[in-house]
């Protein structure tokens, strides 16, 4: 930690404090999952500070391990780069970009689906949640419990910000090699981010039930950190702010 600059140290401290307070204070009747993390406008567990503490949750010790591991990994030479004003300033535009465009994507399956069911079933469950199922209904199943998750399962991750460091690394260092550890191959960064990215545009577009990873927030971070790079390098500016 002693190499790792200021913002970057204090970001992996605050998303770890909120990593332990979620299994401290959800034992004692707190939910914080659905306090902190991210859920659409229309539902009514969405609170406007979640836009922001959303990318200090995250679901497990996996999801957060690996998130934290890329904002170490990426993040510390971009602040080195940049100063920590500016790389704290990249870092929350990305994640917020990254939710926006998520939000874009969601906010069309939600009118797609709505549009095939009865409105009082629609505001029962973006009001109340699941329904007590009539037997009429049971071929509908399928797209009331999508229109639930849609509405009430929360956006959690720094993994929007981190694909925001991918976009500015594979513009600043394109040509720098990467060893995977799985499988343990050398890799271009440029060939990396452009086959993660094409990887999680298609399963975006796939849509598999039951992945519950949020694909389009990931490419929306992808996208601003490669617009913002592009802009910084052809205006030459101090600030961008």
């Amino acid at each position: 930690m002693t190499t790792t600059p200021p913002v970057v140290k204090n970001l992996l401290i605050i998303n770890v404090l909120f990593f332990v307070a979620k299994y401290v204070l959800m034992p004692k009747g707190l939910d914080i999952d659905n306090l902190f993390g991210l859920h659409h406008p229309l539902s009514p567990l969405y609170r406007p500070w979640q836009i922001i503490t959303h990318f200090f949750m995250h679901a497990n010790v996996m999801h957060i391990a690996f998130n934290m591991f890329g904002l170490w990994m990426f993040g510390r030479y971009l602040e080195m780069i940049w100063g920590g004003q500016r790389f704290l300033f990249f870092y929350t535009i990305t994640a917020v970009s990254a939710a926006f465009l998520h939000f874009l994507v969601v906010n069309y399956q939600i009118h797609h689906l709505a549009a095939g069911i009865d409105p009082a079933i629609f505001d029962h469950i973006r009001n109340e949640g699941m329904l007590v199922f009539h037997p009429d209904h049971h071929l509908d199943y399928p797209q009331y419990k999508q229109l639930y998750q849609l509405m009430h399962v929360p956006v959690m991750g720094a993994s929007g910000a981190l694909f925001g460091l991918l976009g500015a690394c594979y513009i600043l260092f394109p040509n720098t090699t990467l060893m995977l550890i799985f499988p343990p191959i050398p890799i271009k960064l440029k060939y990396f981010v452009t086959f993660y990215g094409l990887y999680e545009l298609y399963r975006g577009i796939a849509n598999t039930p039951g992945d519950n990873v949020a694909h389009f927030a990931h490419l929306g971070g992808l996208i601003a950190g490669i617009i913002i790079v592009k802009y910084w390098n052809r205006n030459k500016r101090d600030r961008f702010y």
